[in-house]
């Protein structure tokens, strides 16, 4: 029988008071790993309410006491990596090298955390009127709250969590039902680290959780990271609420490559951020945009190399990519192929029909190349969160720039060239947060803000770097005079 999960709060594991559970599945085994609960209302509440209860004192801790709490949580992370890596493996699929690689860059945000002394620091400006001083000083708010998605289970919830408490607020997580064990282990790391009871907190849960936190009067602010459809759903309900609130939606990233492009590396890049993660990022590359006398050969060169992509279960060391979440995703993304080859593109290498000796009812699909898409197609518009490749060719470098520009996605776009007037101009003239020059994934680190435009992002400031601080902080104005 599968274990049942249990919410953390008050610094102890309590069960759900709910008799509905989703099941947590290996997607390249099938095995029944676990079951999540989808709590109720009430079960929210009383987590929340200990993250309120928590939060007078734990404002009070003295700032270099609370960062003191992040250096404990580091080393410790740093002693389970690879325990941390493999259960990502496990139930998200990833390879076991992209399962490091997510470790590191949640390790790296708990590191960020170190710096929150420094960034909170207020202003002051003395004598603004005759005997008048006049100073902004950073505070905390209360309870924030998470809501992060299955893709990357463990280093999402580490973009928040250290830097959320470190200002002195408490914090909830609301982890994907679908892979929470990777934050199941976080929590236990946590529970080891000896935080006040309720300054960190986890319930797990779908869409009535997620509702009821953003319902919950005593929650201050919700972060986001997941599709722009239910980023949506999260921005209105949470404004409605009097939320603060940043949402990171999804995706449809444009590589550009130039006729003057490394060519070899050009492709490496783009072969990993394309199936990098199957294609499962909000970074992942999606269209590639040929320009001019550059199409015909990066075409050759992208087809060979995908065509000799090694699939395989992520705990295999030679494994260059991994499943899919899940059937249903799988199921998903085949519909979306098909829709290609109907709307009139040209499917140069399928992947449907993959099959992984030993792993053969896993949710695996081949690395996969379209070409001839034109901009209307869904295609070149629609988020795929697979690993497939849609080629494109335009003219001029004029064209690639309004053909990004065109769609109402603006998370990342990248492009590939050896001059610097074409890569200047495309980071001053295209319109996403984050802009790749030779670089296949443009993922800012964790002292930059995670930017984002358009349909990808909703709200006012970023998560990680500066932003998060003035996310989790607020200026409160003091203006004195002493007679």
């Amino acid at each position: 029988m599968a274990r049942k999960l249990k919410n953390y709060f008050n610094g102890e594991w309590v069960e759900a008071s709910t008799d509905k559970y989703t099941p947590v599945v290996n997607p390249a085994t099938c095995e029944l790993m676990a079951e999540t609960p989808d709590s109720a209302a009430s079960d929210v509440d009383d987590v929340v309410r200990a993250a309120a209860e928590a939060y007078l004192e734990w404002r009070q801790t003295p700032i270099l006491s609370r960062t003191r709490y992040m250096y404990a949580f580091k080393n410790l992370l740093e002693e389970r990596f690879n325990d941390l890596a493999e259960m990502v493996v496990k139930e998200n699929g990833k390879t076991i090298d992209e399962a490091r690689g997510e470790v590191r860059r949640g390790i790296e945000s708990v590191e960020f955390a170190f710096s929150v002394p420094a960034l909170m620091t207020g202003f002051k400006v003395e004598d603004i009127s005759s005997g008048i001083d006049e100073t902004a000083e950073r505070q905390p708010l209360g309870v924030f709250a998470a809501i992060t998605p299955f893709n990357f289970p463990m280093m999402v919830p580490l973009w928040f969590l250290p830097v959320a408490i470190a200002c002195g607020n408490t914090f909830v997580l609301k982890p994907s039902p679908q892979t929470p064990l990777s934050a199941e282990l976080l929590f236990e790391i946590l529970d080891e680290v000896g935080l006040p009871e309720g300054v960190v907190n986890m319930v797990h849960g779908g869409a009535d959780s997620a509702h009821a936190l953003m319902a919950h009067p005593d929650v201050r602010g919700i972060s986001f990271v997941g599709s722009t459809h239910v980023g949506k759903i999260i921005y209105e309900t949470s404004a409605k609420y009097g939320k603060r609130v940043q949402v990171q939606g999804g995706a449809k990233n444009y590589i550009a490559v130039m006729p003057d492009a490394d060519l070899e590396k050009a492709v490496a890049n783009i072969m990993g951020s394309v199936y990098g993660c199957a294609g499962q990022r909000c970074l992942a590359g999606s269209v590639i945009v040929a320009v001019g006398d550059v199409y015909e050969p990066l075409k050759k060169t992208l087809m060979d190399r995908a065509s000799r992509m090694r699939v395989g279960y992520g705990l295999n060391e030679s494994s260059q990519m991994g499943t899919v979440i899940s059937a249903q995703s799988r199921e998903r993304i085949k519909g979306m192929i098909e829709k290609g080859v109907q709307e009139g593109a040209k499917l140069i290498l399928d992947g449907r029909g993959i099959k992984v000796e030993g792993f053969e009812d896993g949710n695996f699909i081949g690395p996969t190349i379209f070409d001839g898409v034109q901009p209307n197609m869904t295609l070149a518009r629609e988020e795929i969160f697979g690993p497939v490749m849609s080629i494109m060719h335009v003219p001029d470098f004029d064209t690639a720039v309004k053909t990004i520009n065109a769609s109402r996605y603006g998370n990342a776009a990248s492009i590939f060239t050896t001059n610097g007037g074409y890569a200047r101009d495309f980071k001053y003239r295209v319109n996403a947060g984050n802009i790749g020059v030779n670089i296949g994934v443009a993922a800012p680190t964790a002292s930059f803000p995670f930017g984002g435009q358009k349909d990808s992002f909703m709200g006012d400031t970023h998560g990680q770097g500066p932003d998060s601080i003035h996310f989790y902080t607020d200026h409160k104005v003091v203006i004195e005079r002493w007679l």
